[in-house]
């Protein structure tokens, strides 16, 4: 691993523990998630850390200009990184509405829990190939 890929392996370290705590916490209901019930303060917490980190990690991998085919197949689909994107940047700037559209927009994009976590399974596996 280089040195750059090593650093950004850290952003990555960073997103995928949040995601491991999201799923303590949705484990702790001890059934699935209808995609009506609210989430928790905890649940919300994680799972706003990881998709925010994820997208940093995102952002380095371009910057990089790293190169993997499942990832890049991820990547390359605009209309899911753009709102993840932006709801980095609802994470990371406060927003006077709690239910801003750079959280319900990504949430309501059909698939986007499941694009979420696999790019964050392509990302483990390119890190744990290296």
């Amino acid at each position: 691993m280089t040195e750059n890929e090593h650093a950004l392996h850290r952003y990555f370290i960073w997103a995928d523990r949040m995601r491991f705590h999201f799923d303590q916490e949705l484990g702790k209901r001890g059934q699935s998630v209808p995609s009506t019930d609210p989430l928790t303060i905890e649940e919300f917490m994680y799972m706003s850390m990881w998709y925010a980190q994820l997208y940093a990690v995102a952002e380095g991998w371009r910057e990089l200009k790293l190169r993997d085919r499942k990832v890049d197949g991820l990547l390359d689909q605009t209309e899911h990184i753009e709102l993840l994107r932006r709801y980095r940047n609802g994470v990371d700037h406060f927003q006077k509405d709690y239910f801003d559209l750079r959280f319900t927009k990504f949430a309501a994009k059909e698939n986007s829990a499941a694009w979420v976590r696999t790019l964050n399974k392509a990302l483990s596996d390119y890190f744990l190939s290296r």
